[in-house]
């Protein structure tokens, strides 16, 4: 050693570098809170409307399954039909019936999406305000 004293750092500076480093961790804890709620909320969008299309790919299928069973319907009995008449009979009364199925049917998938829509909205409006 050459009695030199060694070189200290100053009580304030070593103060104003915990403060610092102490207001980057409360920053960055801040930034990690806010990416987890981005994460969680976005994931709650995403599976909100996950779902809202897995029920409204449910009713299409089940309406596609009520519309094929009523052309079955229709084909056994123009099978059975004794005359030209009765054929026209059961055509006519297959549209009136189709046709009214459809309406409802477009009605209730219409209501569908504008619920998922309106799901979809409120989620990511919570996930907006909670940031």
């Amino acid at each position: 050693m050459d009695g030199k004293t060694p070189y200290e750092v100053p009580t304030e500076m070593r103060e104003f570098a915990e403060k610092s480093v102490d207001q980057a961790r409360k920053a960055f804890d801040g930034f990690i809170g806010a990416a987890h709620k981005a994460v969680d909320s976005a994931h709650g969008s995403a599976e909100s409307a996950r779902v809202s299309a897995q029920d409204a790919t449910r009713k299409a299928i089940g309406y596609a399954e009520a519309n094929v069973a009523a052309a079955f319907d229709l084909a056994q009995k123009l099978v059975r039909s004794r005359d030209v008449n009765e054929v026209l009979q059961h055509q006519s009364e297959f549209l009136k019936s189709q046709m009214a199925s459809f309406q409802t049917q477009l009605k209730e998938l219409g209501s569908a999406v504008q619920e998922a829509a309106a799901k979809t909205a409120e989620t990511a409006a919570k996930a907006t305000k909670t940031k």
